[in-house]
């Protein structure tokens, strides 16, 4: 699971990453930036299939147009490679909307006896990388309309195994425009994600504090000692 993550640079940086810009209404009403711990239900940018010129703020998690309740959205914040295919909510997005998610880091609990340690894991080649997602139009009984997305996610590469047993689908720079591109078949598309070069990435174990949605600051991505190292020092010292 992906659920977590990082976009601290602004606006203009984005826009200067992606040559795309935002609508200045939508910044007005959600200002995301900068986020160092993007959670579900957060407003996130995302460049679509259909708005490539743009960068829109869409809400993390999937709401399927078919759903009764908003809800559903915190049970579809990931869609695994390996069944995208065979999922109602998402099956038919990723034919028609799929969309990138931009971010600079995400973060992952390792297991540590009854204990978790969060890491925080980043690309090296990238100051910004992007996830392969789709996106979805909701209208609730009240008329209001939500556009929201999910980030698809894969088994994980060798160095993020010992953290967790799924990882993102980070994009290599020349297939961001393929996943936006409609005349590509969707599962030639699949068979392009693989996991990113572990020689790329990095990872290192961050403040607990990151489990607290309300906690955003810089400090939340400054590597600290790891957790096992702290429960030694209780022991010994």
């Amino acid at each position: 699971m992906c659920g977590r993550s990082s976009l601290t640079k602004t606006e203009k940086e984005l826009e200067a990453r992606f040559n795309a810009t935002f609508y200045s209404d939508e910044l007005e009403r959600y200002n995301p930036l900068p986020n160092f711990n993007v959670a579900p239900s957060h407003f996130h940018p995302v460049i679509t299939n259909k708005e490539q010129n743009h960068i829109r703020l869409f809400r993390w998690g999937l709401v399927p147009n078919w759903a009764k309740d908003i809800k559903i959205g915190y049970k579809m914040i990931n869609a695994r490679k390996e069944t995208i295919t065979e999922k109602n909510a998402f099956k038919y997005a990723l034919k028609q909307k799929r969309c990138i998610v931009p971010m600079d880091g995400f973060y992952e609990w390792k297991k540590l006896g009854k204990n978790k340690q969060p890491y925080y894991i980043k690309t090296t080649d990238q100051e910004i990388f992007c996830c392969a997602g789709l996106w979805e139009i909701w209208q609730s009984p009240r008329d209001e309309v939500v556009e929201s997305f999910t980030v698809i996610t894969q088994e994980p590469n060798s160095m993020l195994k010992d953290i967790h047993d799924r990882m993102p689908a980070i994009l290599l720079p020349e297939q961001e425009k393929l996943w936006l591109d409609d005349s590509i078949p969707p599962e030639e598309l699949l068979d392009m994600i693989t996991p990113y070069p572990q020689e790329l990435m990095e990872a290192f174990p961050v403040s607990n504090r990151v489990g607290k949605v309300s906690e955003n600051d810089a400090e939340l991505i400054k590597p600290v000692p790891p957790l096992d190292h702290f429960e030694q020092g209780n022991l010994f010292g």
